[in-house]
């Protein structure tokens, strides 16, 4: 499944980048993005960790000379430290008949909350999710499509 995802990611990805001019995030990212759609705080976990790292470059870009190679390799590094921390992060919904309940905000992968901003950085926040989202969701319409209608399952993690 994940092979077959992330091979639509790929077209879906290069069809945006070359008749929208916008990136997905990444070309690997819609793929995996659209195989968590049915889980919504590991989507919120990985905005979360890359929006962060967006920040944190930002920052640093104000006393570090910042371009190109060392550009991505910096978001990839900070997003791999912060999609790592998002394992600690939990969401608590207490609910009067079952008690509490916690949630983890764990980032998808270890590259992708990177990538991400990389993308962010270099053509904004708004487009890099819009046009994420909208890669994703038809990644995840061709797997449904491919596959007959049956509900797709992740068997990783």
């Amino acid at each position: 499944m994940i092979f077959q995802s992330i091979g639509l990611g790929l077209v879906v990805s290069l069809v945006f980048s070359e008749i929208l001019g916008l990136a997905a995030g990444g070309l690997v990212v819609p793929g995996y993005i659209a195989l968590y759609l049915d889980q919504p705080l590991r989507i919120i976990g990985t905005l979360l960790a890359a929006l962060v790292t967006y920040g944190v470059v930002k920052l640093i870009g104000r006393f570090v000379l910042l371009y190109g190679r060392r550009t991505m390799v910096f978001c990839v590094l900070a997003g791999y430290l912060f999609g790592y921390l998002t394992r600690y992060l939990k969401v608590f919904n207490a609910s009067a008949d079952l008690g509490v309940d916690a949630a983890v905000l764990q980032a998808i992968g270890y590259i992708i909350p990177g990538l991400i901003a990389y993308w962010m950085l270099r053509q904004g926040i708004v487009e890099t999710i819009c046009t994420m989202t909208v890669a994703s969701f038809i990644v995840r319409l061709g797997l449904i499509v491919a596959h007959g209608g049956r509900l797709i399952e992740l068997a990783v993690g």
